[in-house]
């Protein structure tokens, strides 16, 4: 009895160091869980994405319906996404939007394609072998300005954080994820690129999801995915 006690203990103390982004920020404001968000298949027990190939690497919503409402933002504003607690782990942020196709309601669209680009990313610093430092951890979420010149329509905005406290081996790195659905207004004219697919972006192999942060202490580190577009 009392190491079925001590077990549960244990995992409810891993769940609670682990994490989700139910919440939009917009106009200063928190949306209520999972409504602009869509609602992940960890938003019980919290388990992070381990499989970069997995197709539940794009939204994490397989089981869910994958839907939610779309809530309006204005490009060259600041918006944000709100984690549940904060990001326990030492972590790196990356933010990918995707542009529902023309005529179609983002709330019907997977993602699917070479369709994403990165917004903002939050990465690891270093001194050239002394520290690594992670200016993510224990964020309660990031905000970061939609650019100007972003065109207008219906997106889906991925919020990405890569905990690599056990990332010394092959998919050891956890993602932990979520999609929101904005209606982007009053947008440019801009291009976003470079383009990537999700599942697709990464391999697992990259040296900043496969590294050991501890020993040796890494003398740089590279952040995965393509360049920020910031319009």
């Amino acid at each position: 009895m009392l190491g079925s006690v001590v077990a549960l203990a244990a995992l409810a103390s891993q769940a609670y160091a682990h994490y989700l982004f139910p919440s939009l920020i917009v106009d200063g404001t928190k949306t209520a869980p999972w409504v602009d968000v869509r609602m992940t298949n960890n938003h019980y027990d919290r388990s992070p994405v381990t499989d970069v190939n997995s197709t539940d690497f794009r939204c994490y919503d397989s089981k869910m319906n994958g839907t939610s409402q779309t809530i309006d933002v204005t490009a060259g504003t600041v918006m944000g996404i709100a984690c549940d607690q904060t990001m326990y782990h030492p972590n790196v942020v990356n933010v990918y939007m995707a542009k529902a196709p023309e005529g179609r309601d983002v709330a019907d669209w997977d993602g699917d394609g070479s369709v994403w680009f990165k917004v903002y990313e939050i990465p690891a610093e270093t001194d050239g072998g002394k520290s690594i430092t992670f200016p993510a951890k224990n964020l309660p979420g990031v905000n970061f300005t939609l650019p100007k010149a972003l065109p207008s329509g219906q997106y889906l905005v991925r919020m990405e954080s890569i905990a690599l406290h056990d990332a010394e081996k092959y998919g050891g790195a956890q993602f932990y994820l979520s999609c929101g659905q904005v209606n982007v207004q009053g947008g440019g004219d801009g291009t976003p690129g470079p383009l990537v697919a999700i599942p697709g972006v990464y391999t697992g192999y990259e040296p900043g999801i496969l590294i050991d942060i501890n020993w040796p202490i890494p003398k740089n580190y590279t952040q995965p995915g393509p360049p920020v577009w910031s319009g």
